[in-house]
């Protein structure tokens, strides 16, 4: 079970997940792109002795096959970088809400991820685990500049806190450029469905903090919740004008995207996004009724190319996307 894909959240019909990482080093072990074979093994063990009694599953990169590694990626639990290091490895707990990455860009990335708008609870849960390792690990600290990690943008706080939204009307309505803009003005960065250099697929995007210097933590949470329920409240209005105002086009368009989900042999990878978006707002409006969100949330990470591409062993795009579409019927008739 991975909680944020398969339960439902708090305003879940615009935010699909809230999610927080903090970045740690230990003192006195340098940082992973100077590890030696002795110091990548010490920062296991010690990472492993000292997280707690809380049942944890640890899973190391050189022992897992490409596709386990693509899942991961694919639900928000590793990050790409990770897979590459042949030293990294992921500590899960058992509803995959906590991940604790190891030896990736930082000795220590601990990452918390819940369904919906809970960044408070999400926070919480990153909080308790940092607390837990660093009752018994000496970070790598400045009292000056915070926690010292091995790219400079997040030294400070260490801490990236972000939400995934979905933003079909906001992006309908063009009124998306504001969004930008708004959200550079106050310290914010808007990426595509994978965070930084990834493409903005199906009107989803991720917000999260620019600034991890010079800001607490609950003061970067603060600025983003501020932002986000803005965000909530503008896609709601527009949700509800679009279908008061053009009810029937709206229907037409959303159950075309269903039935060319469920009935299409072939589906490149940005039309499936596209009509997964339709399909989605269509859900959260009450015209479809008989989909599940979480189902939406499996169909989103399931027809990713790379995901694909791992599935079947194929570089094929013509494979990929008839496998795309073989993908979507499945989860459909389910």
């Amino acid at each position: 079970m991975t909680k944020w894909i398969d339960c439902s959240g708090p305003d879940e019909d615009v935010v699909i997940s809230s999610r927080i990482r903090l970045a740690r080093n230990i003192e006195n072990i340098p940082f992973p792109i100077a590890l030696t074979d002795k110091s990548q093994q010490q920062v296991y063990d010690e990472i492993n002795k000292n997280i707690g009694e809380d049942p944890y599953e640890l899973k190391l990169m050189k022992e897992m096959t490409d596709e386990d590694k693509c899942i991961l990626v694919e639900k928000h639990l590793i990050s790409p970088s990770l897979v590459e290091s042949s030293y990294g490895g992921v500590l899960l707990n058992q509803d995959q809400s906590i991940s604790v990455m190891i030896n990736e860009e930082d000795h220590i990335r601990i990452q918390s991820i819940l369904p919906g708008f809970q960044l408070d609870d999400t926070y919480e849960l990153a909080d308790k685990t940092d607390d837990k390792l660093e009752s018994n690990i000496r970070y790598s600290y400045d009292e000056r500049l915070g926690y010292l990690t091995s790219c400079p943008t997040n030294v400070g706080t260490g801490m990236r806190a972000s939400v995934m939204v979905h933003l079909p009307g906001i992006t309908i309505t063009d009124y998306i450029s504001r969004v930008f803009q708004a959200a550079n003005q106050m310290g914010l960065a808007i990426r595509g469905i994978y965070g930084e250099g990834t493409k903005f697929l199906g009107n989803i995007y991720q917000i999260s903090n620019q600034l991890t210097l010079g800001r607490s933590e609950k003061e970067i949470i603060e600025n983003l919740k501020h932002v986000t329920r803005q965000i909530i409240e503008k896609e709601r209005n527009i949700r509800k004008q679009l279908l008061q105002d053009n009810k029937i086009q709206l229907e037409d368009k959303i159950y075309r995207s269903l039935g060319i989900l469920t009935h299409a042999r072939v589906l490149q990878e940005v039309e499936c996004m596209k009509l997964i978006s339709n399909l989605r707002l269509g859900v959260f409006l009450d015209i479809i009724k008989d989909i599940d969100s979480s189902l939406i949330n499996k169909m989103i990470i399931m027809t990713q190319t790379p995901y694909i591409k791992t599935l079947i062993n194929t570089e094929d795009i013509n494979l990929i996307n008839t496998k795309r579409s073989e993908i979507v019927r499945n989860l459909l008739r389910t």
